[in-house]
C-alpha cells in the first residue's frame, strides 16, 4: 500500500508540475496584444509603397510599422503622416501615447531640413547647382536639429515611460550613378547629398543615445540597394512625383526585419 501511495504521490506531483507549467503559456495566450504606436514622416507612414490604406497621410499596410503590428499581433495605432515636421509630430501624433504603450518607432528630421526642396534643387539641369541648398540643409542639421529632436524625444519618454522607443533613420540615397535623364543629379551632388545624409543620421543617432532609445541605422541595411542600383530599395524619380526619393516595399520590407531585430 506504501507503494501505491507513493507512486499515487508522485503522479499528483507531476500533474501539478505540468498544469504549473502551462499556465504561463494560457495567460500569455490570453494576454492583451501589446500596444504600439507608430510616430513619424511619409518614410515610416509608407510613401514609396504604391498603395494606401489613408491617401492624406500615405499610410500603407507594406509599411514596417504595419507590417511589424501583423507579424507580431501588435495593436497599432498608425500616426506617422507624410510630411509631418518634428513639430508635426509633437503636436498632432502624440496622444495615444500612454502608461500602457509597450512600443514607439519614429522616423523624424528629414522634412525639418527642408530635404526634398534640397534633392528638387540638385534635380535642376546645368548650369544649376545644389551647393547652396546643401550648405543650408547642413549648417540646420548642426545647429537646430539636436535641440528640436532633443525635445521630441523628451516628449515621447514623457508620455510613454514604459515603452521601447525605437529611432529608425533614413539612409543614403544614392551610389554615385546618373540612370534618369530628367533628374540628372551629378556625382558630386550625389557625394554631397550622401555627407548630408550621414550628418543627418549622426545627429538623429546621438539624440537618441541621449535618451536611451535604440536607433535603426539605415545606412548600411540599404548599401547596395540606393537609386540606381540594379535592386533598388529606394524609388528614383517617379510617377506620382510623391513616390520619389522614398523606400519602396523592399525598402519597408529591410526596416521591418531591422526593427525586428531590436525586440
Amino acid at each position: 500500500m506504501r507503494k501505491i501511495g507513493r507512486i499515487v504521490a508522485v503522479a499528483v506531483a507531476t500533474a501539478a508540475a505540468l498544469l504549473a507549467t502551462a499556465l504561463p503559456a494560457q495567460a500569455e495566450a490570453g494576454a492583451e496584444a501589446l500596444d504600439y504606436v507608430a510616430l513619424g514622416d511619409s518614410y515610416s507612414s509608407g510613401t514609396g509603397t504604391r498603395e494606401y490604406v489613408d491617401t492624406t497621410c500615405q499610410r500603407s499596410n507594406h509599411s514596417y510599422p504595419a507590417q511589424l503590428a501583423a507579424e507580431r499581433g501588435y495593436s497599432l495605432s498608425f500616426d506617422a503622416c507624410s510630411g509631418a515636421t518634428i513639430d508635426d509630430v509633437r503636436s498632432k501624433q502624440l496622444g495615444n501615447l500612454s502608461a500602457d504603450t509597450g512600443l514607439v518607432t519614429i522616423s523624424a528630421g528629414g522634412n525639418d531640413t527642408g530635404w526634398t526642396n534640397v534633392v528638387a534643387s540638385c534635380a535642376r539641369p546645368w548650369p544649376w547647382n545644389c551647393w547652396d541648398d546643401i550648405d543650408q540643409a547642413n549648417a540646420f542639421i548642426a545647429n537646430e536639429l539636436p535641440g528640436m529632436l532633443d525635445a521630441l524625444y523628451g516628449d515621447i519618454r514623457g508620455a510613454a515611460p514604459n515603452a521601447q522607443v525605437i529611432v529608425v533613420g533614413y539612409p543614403r540615397l544614392f551610389n554615385g550613378e546618373t540612370c534618369n535623364v530628367v533628374a540628372r543629379i551629378s556625382a558630386e551632388e550625389q557625394r554631397r547629398l550622401n555627407e548630408s545624409a550621414d550628418l543627418l543620421s549622426d545627429a538623429i543617432a546621438a539624440a537618441a543615445a541621449g535618451h536611451g532609445f535604440d536607433y535603426v541605422d539605415a545606412r548600411a541595411l540599404f548599401t547596395g540597394h540606393a537609386v540606381c542600383d540594379d535592386v533598388e530599395w529606394i524609388n528614383g524619380l517617379s510617377n506620382p512625383i510623391g513616390e520619389s526619393y522614398h523606400p519602396n516595399r523592399n525598402g519597408h520590407d529591410a526596416y521591418t526585419g531591422e526593427v525586428t531585430k531590436l525586440l
